[in-house]
């Protein structure tokens, strides 16, 4: 069994003026959106197309070959467990990371399309995703909550007999009235309607991850988006027994 952790380490009077414009439109490259498969193309500081790609070879040598009862797939926040927290809450439930920092629904939608479901047969899916449709995509709530739907449909027509644990969008910013907290409130009340307590179930472990006053703290996210160990360990926590109650028969 493979087991890996992927650290944070993805724009006309005339007829033929007319016909231009329409040629030049039909041309131009479809804008990136949470609801097309979509390959990462575009090399970050922080992370490279080749690594992208690398991160993926990996996860379809996992499914090819290995058996996994719990899968995860999501973004940087799913991809970035504190090891040590990793080995102790999900390693002895035959767990696989298939995250990868800076994905939208999009890239999701690709990987699942190509080649990350392979032979695998999960007992169960934790799902993390959306954040970077609103934060990086800039969608709103709506589109953003679109893209989440494809994803589960996604994993429900790849494996119909896996359960799915639906995480909500974790909060992120550090001000409780930021436009962002709003847009993840909403987003969240749109794909909590996916959960039917049978196959797919919703759980908002986000705030766990606030203080009193539901702003966020730097000892729970030093950036106020991604957890730190601390952060991780409050998740963890609260979302293992339900893993595990989902694991029953």
């Amino acid at each position: 069994m493979i087991l890996h952790n992927k650290n944070l380490i993805r724009l006309c009077s005339g007829i033929a003026l007319a016909a231009v414009c329409q040629l030049s439109s039909a041309l131009s490259p479809t804008p990136p959106n949470g609801i097309t498969p979509t390959k990462r193309t575009i090399d970050y500081p922080w992370m490279s197309v080749a690594a992208w790609d690398k991160m993926h070879a990996e996860d379809v040598l996992v499914a090819q070959h290995d058996q996994v009862d719990v899968l995860f797939v999501g973004d940087s926040i799913t991809a970035g467990w504190d090891w040590s927290i990793w080995e102790k809450n999900f390693k002895p439930l035959n767990a696989a990371n298939f995250a990868i920092g800076g994905d939208n629904t999009g890239n999701v939608l690709w990987r699942l399309q190509h080649g990350t479901v392979g032979n695998l047969q999960p007992k169960l899916i934790v799902l993390l995703i959306g954040v970077n449709n609103v934060g990086g995509l800039q969608e709103s709530p709506e589109q953003a909550a679109e893209g989440v739907t494809r994803v589960v449909q996604q994993l429900q027509l790849a494996w119909p007999h896996s359960k799915i644990l639906l995480n909500a969008v974790f909060p992120f910013d550090q001000d409780a009235k930021s436009p962002n907290r709003t847009k993840v409130k909403q987003l969240n009340k749109i794909i909590s309607k996916l959960g039917n307590n049978k196959t797919i179930f919703f759980k908002d472990y986000g705030p766990l991850l606030l203080e009193k006053d539901n702003s966020i703290s730097p000892e729970i996210m030093k950036d106020f988006l991604h957890p730190t160990p601390r952060g991780y360990e409050v998740w963890a926590n609260a979302m293992t027994p339900d893993i595990e109650a989902l694991l029953k028969p």
